[in-house]
């Protein structure tokens, strides 16, 4: 026998056992997934109307900006990009300097701003990827999964969740508790519903919804109205951004009968980077800032809109990102950015108006996070939040309406791919271990103790106060801080393994 027939033999009954382990795999993971719904017939039932709420309902639109990083706005320093109408956005209501996405990646930010929930509940830890992929690709990502489910490197997701589960409640579907009219523009990225039908935003809430099921840099990249497939391939990207806004603003005008919610989550700055022709080579930012100038167009055009129908004055406008910038565009003074938890992959741009309730130009420097806008959405239209679950974000109105308030969070927890890395308290920030992707940083083999750390990268713990840009370790300094955080990030790893869904025995 040859040694090349050997090598073929080998590499056969390897890919077999590849095969094979990922069928078990799956075949592990599917019965896992126990679907808790049955806490309740009707996912509705479990929120509840607040008693004696007498306010007009407020319309809510949340503009969710894809890679943008704190500082690519004018408002918030960029001098290369233009954004006139983010600005004034950010004048007539409230600009937060510490305001945190959940995830430093597409998917799980996005699940975790939508249901109020750290993604790591539902088994979104990394950005989803298309169902429709060439077979080829999809057994190398496959193969990382497993090796993930293996402990052997964290390529892939350690969770496995195709889509957003059916048992998640999101914020479109609470909303619907108040007859809410409901509607999706833009990017999803919570399941693949070309190859999906459950995952489209149709089934999760929204009754409107016209977009792309994920990234412009995944393909098939197929556009939809509600479960209609429009183009199988987008083949000119400049057009998105105006056909978004087209469809948004139509959404607009025939729901102002009704209250409503507008969830729009552009696909830009997200590469590869595409602007229209009245928009390319216009920014001092390349390519990159006319997207993001193109974006600043398109909130303008929502907010006129809303003006000419006479519902700026009781719509809740709210801008941010989904995490911090990838190749291009700015962290600000922040360290790092997309794909890892320091500042600058989760610090991101947060702005919100509400007029009669938020004051003009005024600036909120407490921390939040995206996972509160799903509470502070519920309790502005006067419901309670669902009783059979957890929801870690928090109700975070008095930070939007009253000057010299405090951040209802005791610590804010920072995930990698679903493992746990960091933990936030105050000003501390502590680090067990920080990733860019799946390239680790190297691990000090010796530390022992946190006492006993001398000089190795990890540990780390920052004082974000006097240095946030993640510049000076000062574990030698505070070992007891150190100590004390990792012991709460103990408490909550036990806490996600004794009741990783976060579920909650409804009363009879």
């Amino acid at each position: 026998m040859t040694d090349r027939k050997i090598i073929r033999r080998g590499f056969v009954k390897s890919v077999a056992a590849i095969g094979f382990s990922l069928f078990i795999v799956s075949m592990i993971s599917a019965c896992s997934k126990k679907d808790p719904s049955g806490y309740s017939k009707d996912k509705r039932e479990t929120i509840g109307l607040v008693e004696g709420y007498s306010e007009a309902l407020p319309n809510i639109v949340i503009i969710n900006a894809d890679d943008l990083g704190y500082g690519d706005l004018g408002c918030y320093g960029s001098r290369a990009i233009q954004t006139p109408r983010i600005n004034s956005l950010s004048d007539q209501g409230v600009r937060f300097t510490d305001f945190h996405a959940c995830d430093s990646v597409c998917t799980p930010s996005r699940a975790g701003l939508l249901t109020g929930r750290y993604p790591k509940r539902m088994q979104l830890d990394m950005p989803l990827l298309s169902e429709n992929m060439p077979f080829g690709k999809s057994m190398l990502v496959r193969l990382g999964f497993l090796m993930g489910k293996l402990g052997v490197t964290d390529i892939a997701t350690k969770g496995g969740a195709t889509g957003i589960p059916k048992h998640e409640i999101t914020l479109a579907e609470a909303l619907k508790k108040r007859n809410y009219r409901t509607g999706m523009v833009g990017k999803w990225h919570l399941g693949d519903y070309s190859g999906n039908p459950e995952h489209n935003p149709r089934n999760h809430g929204f009754d409107y919804y016209f977009g792309v099921p994920h990234s412009n840099d995944i393909h098939p990249f197929p556009l939809y109205r509600n479960e209609t497939e429009l183009e199988p391939e987008v083949t000119d990207q400049s057009k998105l951004t105006g056909l978004y806004t087209d469809e948004a603003i139509n959404f607009i005008k025939t729901s102002k009968g009704d209250p409503f919610f507008l969830y729009f989550a552009h696909t830009f700055p997200h590469r590869p980077l595409y602007a229209s022709k009245d928009f390319k080579n216009r920014s001092e930012g390349g390519i990159f800032g006319d997207t993001v100038e193109e974006i600043d167009w398109s909130v303008g055009r929502i907010l006129d809109t809303l003006k000419e129908n006479n519902l700026d004055s009781n719509t809740l406008v709210i801008f941010t990102s989904d995490n911090g910038p990838w190749y291009q565009g700015s962290p600000g003074e922040f360290r790092g950015r997309k794909g890892q938890s320091y500042e600058g992959g989760h610090r991101v741009p947060f702005i919100a108006r509400w007029k009669g309730h938020i004051k003009p130009g005024s600036i909120c420097t407490e921390s939040a996070m995206n996972i509160d806008l799903f509470p502070t959405c519920l309790a502005s239209a006067g419901l309670t939040l669902p009783d059979d679950r957890i929801i870690d974000g928090m109700d975070i109105r008095d930070l939007l309406i009253q000057e010299n308030s405090k951040t209802p969070h005791d610590y804010f927890f920072f995930y990698h791919h679903g493992e746990l890395e960091g933990i936030r308290t105050e000003n501390w920030k502590y680090f067990r271990s920080i990733n860019h992707y799946s390239w680790p940083m190297p691990v000090n083999k010796k530390f022992g103790s946190l006492i006993s750390y001398t000089n190795g990268p990890l540990p780390l713990l920052f004082n974000l106060g006097i240095d946030p840009g993640e510049s000076y370790n000062v574990i030698e300094k505070y070992p007891g801080k150190a100590r004390e955080l990792e012991n709460v990030m103990a408490r909550w790893e036990k806490e996600m393994t004794d009741n990783p869904g976060g579920w909650i025995k409804r009363a009879n």
